[in-house]
Order: C-alpha cells, then structure tokens, then sequence
C-alpha cells in the first residue's frame, strides 16, 4: 500500500510564499503522474497543478506564473509564491495511475491559509 505524506502547509500573509512537499513510500513517481488538488470550505477539490513522468505540467489559470510543480522519483512539490487569500484551501497531492486497474492515491491534506 502506498501513502503519500504532504507537509509545508501553514499561515502566511498575503504575497508570502510557501513549499509543499509529498513524499511517496515508494518511487511511485518514476510511472504515476503526480498532482496537487485544493478544496476550499464549501468548494469542491480542484486541480492546482499536475506533472507527468515526462515533465510535462499543467497548472490551473489561478496559480499560473505563481505556483511551481516539481517532482523526483519519491516527491512532488508545490512551491507557491505570491500568495492570495483565495489560495486558502486544503491541499492534497495526488499519484494518478497510468492505467486503470492500478489504483490512484492521495495524501490525508495540509492546511494552507493565506490572511494577514
């Protein structure tokens, strides 16, 4: 069973920045695209940002030339720069499987909450 372990979450004030880190129990990334969602109170859990075995990324308009998704073969980051109040959510990271009948995974959540 794999789990995926987020940390980096915090308060910070707007314009601040933050790193999350996921780490994997296993090189889970080396075939599983990996991901970060956010759910915010009353919202549903949207896509931040998402990069592929190959380094190909894609972000939500949101956080574009905000945000940075990186990875290595254990962890996916979020490093997230000039933060906003609308950036507070639940972050989670996300493993997507390649194909169907290998499951997905998602960590348990870290709390980011941008306020002054």
């Amino acid at each position: 069973q794999v789990q995926l372990v987020e940390s980096g979450g915090g308060l910070v004030q707007p314009g601040g920045s933050l790193r999350l880190s996921c780490v994997a129990s296993g090189s889970i990334f080396r075939i599983y695209t990996g991901g970060w969602y956010r759910q915010a109170p009353g919202k549903q859990r949207e896509l931040v940002a998402t990069i592929t075995t190959d380094d190909r990324i894609d972000y939500a308009d949101s956080v574009k030339g905000r945000f940075t998704i990186s990875r290595d073969k254990n962890a996916v980051f979020l490093q997230m720069n000039s933060l906003k109040p609308e950036d507070t959510a639940v972050y989670y990271c996300n493993a997507d499987s390649p194909i169907a009948t290998m499951p997905d995974y998602w960590g348990q959540g870290t709390q980011v909450t941008v306020s002054s």
